[in-house]
């Protein structure tokens, strides 16, 4: 009798660890894809609530990056506090010889420097960014200078430019922090103009000589089929991954975004989970 009764509670013992286990694996199951959910793919990210400076969401925010394009809100800031929006400038032979983007400005045309800025903002236009340089110190070599200075001015302790457009360097010499470059955007967001820019999907511009222009926007996401959109400025080399410095507004409140080395197709999920989830704003 009692080894029939021990058998039965070995069997109902065995019958309640199978129930656990189970349940157990499927409890797991759901957390790790909650968890996979809710994963940033980023190498570095910073989401901030400039406003009330009060940091969202951090991940290795003062990480060395390569900020890719996102170097030519550095260079508009520049180009908005030194130059007149109506000034007009000359493109040197110099200029031309960036990689792309760019929007082939010619050796001799001459532009207004407010469409050289959407060009740089819109198109991401490597020699567009040079002409802008070269009109604001005299060379490129110069400019690269104002620019570390200015970033020393601002807080940015782990930056180092160097050139206007932010095409790979040799060596490595340019980089700098998913922090670093927040305090970059947050000053360049200062100016109207460069917050009017960074909203638009499309411009046309023209040379002085009247060579059209049609600038898109880089920022894929002014074409989603979201409620709200960040507004900013993206980059991408093979090297730094996908990027982006953007600005969101919730209320009275300015929050920003700056987000580097996204892994492959990552980049519009990365910012939408990050904000949607951190700063509480459905897109």
């Amino acid at each position: 009798m009692n080894l029939i009764r021990n058998s039965k509670v070995i069997k109902i013992y065995q019958l309640l660890f199978l129930c656990f286990f189970i349940l157990g694996t499927f409890s797991s199951d759901g957390l790790a894809a909650k968890k996979k959910n809710h994963t940033v793919s980023a190498r570095a990210a910073i989401f901030s609530n400039s406003t009330k400076v009060k940091r969202l969401y951090g991940k290795n925010v003062h990480a060395k990056i390569l900020p890719a394009s996102t170097v030519k809100v550095m260079t508009a800031l520049l180009v908005l506090e030194k130059l007149s929006f109506n000034k007009s400038t000359g493109v040197s032979k110099n200029a031309t010889y960036p990689q792309p983007s760019k929007i082939y400005v010619k050796p001799g045309e001459r532009y207004k420097i407010r469409d050289l800025l959407y060009a740089i903002l819109l198109n991401s236009a490597n020699d567009a960014a040079v002409v802008l340089a070269e009109a604001v110190a005299g060379t490129e070599k110069k400019f690269v200078k104002m620019m570390n200075k200015r970033a020393r001015q601002l807080g940015c302790k782990h930056t180092r430019f160097a050139n206007p457009h932010g095409l790979p360097s040799a060596g490595g010499t340019q980089y700098s922090t998913a922090y670093d470059m927040y305090l970059i955007f947050r000053q360049a967001i200062k100016h109207p103009f460069f917050t009017a820019a960074i909203k638009l999907k499309y411009k046309t511009i023209y040379s002085e000589e009247g060579r059209k222009i049609k600038l898109k926007s880089h920022n894929k996401m002014l074409f989603f089929n979201w409620r709200r959109k960040p507004y900013g400025k993206t980059g991408y080399t093979r090297k730094a991954g996908a990027c982006f410095l953007g600005h969101i507004k919730k209320g009275g409140d300015e929050l920003i975004i700056a987000i580097f080395k996204c892994k492959s197709g990552q980049r519009w999920k990365d910012i939408k989970r990050i904000i949607s989830k951190y700063g509480g704003i459905s897109l």
